[in-house]
């Protein structure tokens, strides 16, 4: 029977992260950015003062969840050495590393576009975009256990710049860790 519990966990890890990359890669096709109102029944921003606040908010939310996840799931196993081979709990850490790699990319990218709505923190955060761009191949190092120390450094990095440029502008980045639910849908 000892056998059997390390396969069983497993299976189980292996499903839950299929399922939460599944809701992670969907989560950024629904809301197209979400900049934008969905159609003319949506009420929306009548003022460049509110469109202005809205994308501020909506980057703060955005890059504050993505902020939570990675230091969550990806940070803070590191540190305490979950990603080693041989520590125990490897392979769970080592996929929900991945899931939270895959969403903070996913949040981080719709945080980018949110500023685009406001000139100031759009200026504070044009830089980070090649960024960005480059957490989503970290994102995939990290799923299949192959992330080290600078992997999850860039993770840091990208992190305390987006911070930084919201700080600067205006816009507040809280870390706010993600449910579940959010991870996967």
């Amino acid at each position: 029977m000892p056998r059997s519990a390390p396969i069983s966990r497993l299976v189980v890890a292996l499903l839950l992260s299929c399922a939460l990359l599944a809701g992670a890669t969907a989560c950024g096709d629904s809301d197209g950015g979400g900049t934008q109102a969905a159609g003319s029944a949506s009420p929306g921003p009548t003022t460049s003062a509110q469109q202005q606040k809205w994308a501020k908010a909506r980057f703060a939310a955005n890059a504050g969840l993505a902020a939570g996840a990675a230091y969550q799931w990806i940070v803070k196993p590191y540190r305490a050495g979950k990603f080693k081979k041989g520590a125990d709990g490897r392979t769970f850490a080592v996929v929900k590393a991945g899931v939270a790699g895959a969403f903070t990319y996913n949040r981080l990218k719709a945080a980018a576009d949110n500023a685009k709505g406001d000139p100031l923190l759009a200026k504070a955060v044009a830089p980070l975009t090649a960024g960005i761009a480059s957490l989503k191949e970290v994102a995939t190092r990290l799923g299949k256990g192959e992330a080290g120390a600078g992997d999850v450094g860039a993770f840091e990095s990208v992190i305390n710049s987006i911070k930084d440029a919201g700080r600067s502008a205006g816009a507040e980045v809280r870390n706010k860790v993600p449910s579940t639910s959010q991870l996967s849908g």
